[in-house]
């Protein structure tokens, strides 16, 4: 009985100590990167870092962080793909800013790997088109085209301490490149998720994304050749020195209520407030309809400073924000089985905004 109690004693003391731990960590952190500032927007690199590859979150702005599950959950807030029950697949297309060519894939899956902890993968390779390839001697665009190439993978573990606090970790793997230079880089994200309420209907959220060292450019392409034409026929090979960058850090806390009605449906009304390290903060607001699970409905907007203004002047600095919308058909194939259709609209200044679709298949 004393084994038994001591037990029980040094599990909730290693759930606690895990929790603040982990909280610590956020808001310390977060006490030295964050200040909004727009003075900053530019210059961190990896960017694509912050583009939301997953319909169903996207839907409503990411305002579900705190109660996001599933695979889009290592993109929102790792500690939600502790609801995965089996297996969890997702696939995902991005027409982002539609009109300017650039798009983006993803997949994703995940998989319980014993009673508290689940594993996962997503892979987001973004596509930004061909680019024409120009020089000082060759201005005109005569000389073909190249295309970039941006990827990043990222591994999830989250563990279920109980029934209510719900923690995890990504490790992002960044790589970007050209023909003739590359950028590679790590990052991490931490999430909490802890979830309270008679019919555990109220959540809360809380993470830290993309914290990691700098990234910086090597290859050929910082190089190039010197008096090609001397007199004396020798040349000399220069060697551009590369700048190091900071990655796109940013911290998020959000709640979410649920409205459950006694015929199966669902409504969820939720709020999330992002600091950026790059850029203005912001706050979304969004509300989820779900009617018996069959149907989901979207709809959120990210408020910052200057969001009227015309994108042309100072004060409106980010592309994507105002309004989002989004809807989700779900139905059981088999009795272990369902299948997911999602999409989402984000409105964005100029272009005619962010359309994504995905399909996800649950175990």
């Amino acid at each position: 009985m004393r084994t038994k109690i001591k037990s029980t004693i040094m599990k909730k003391l290693f759930k606690s100590i895990v929790i603040v731990s982990l909280t610590i960590l956020v808001l310390g952190y977060s006490n030295t990167v964050f200040a909004g500032n727009k003075d900053r927007t530019g210059q961190a690199g990896a960017t694509e870092l912050l583009i939301n590859p997953w319909a169903s979150t996207a839907g409503w702005g990411n305002a579900g962080m705190s109660s996001v599950h599933g695979v889009e959950a290592m993109w929102s807030n790792v500690a939600g793909i502790t609801a995965t029950s089996s297996i969890d697949l997702n696939f995902s297309y991005t027409n982002w800013l539609n009109g300017s060519g650039v798009n983006a894939y993803s997949f994703g899956f995940l998989a319980r790997v014993s009673e508290s902890v689940v594993a996962g993968l997503y892979v987001m390779s973004f596509n930004p088109g061909e680019i024409y390839r120009t020089d000082t001697e060759n201005p005109d665009m005569t000389l073909g085209t190249f295309k970039p190439t941006l990827m990043n993978i990222n591994i999830a573990v989250a563990k279920s301490f109980s029934n209510s606090i719900h923690a995890g970790f990504v490790i992002k793997i960044i790589n970007e490149s050209i023909s003739d230079m590359v950028g590679t880089g790590v990052a991490l994200d931490a999430g909490i998720q802890y979830v309270t309420g008679i019919t555990d209907n109220i959540h809360f959220g809380i993470t830290l994304k993309n914290i990691g060292p700098t990234m910086k450019f090597s290859g050929d392409g910082l190089s190039f050749v010197s008096n090609p034409e001397s007199f004396w026929g020798s040349s000399l090979t220069v060697i551009h020195r590369a700048d190091q960058f900071e990655l796109p850090t940013q911290l998020n806390i959000a709640a979410a209520y649920d409205f459950n009605f006694t015929n199966g449906s669902r409504l969820t009304a939720a709020g999330c407030f992002s600091s950026n390290s790059f850029s203005k903060d912001q706050v979304t607001l969004g509300l989820e309809g779900s009617f018996k699970d069959f149907l989901m409905l979207r709809a959120g907007y990210t408020i910052e400073n200057g969001i009227w203004g015309d994108i042309e002047t100072p004060e409106c600095t980010n592309v994507s924000n105002g309004l989002s919308l989004g809807a989700s058909i779900q139905a059981p194939l088999g009795e272990d089985m369902k299948v997911s259709v999602d999409y989402s609209y984000q409105h964005t200044h100029h272009w005619n905004g962010t359309h994504t679709v995905g399909a996800r298949i649950i175990f």
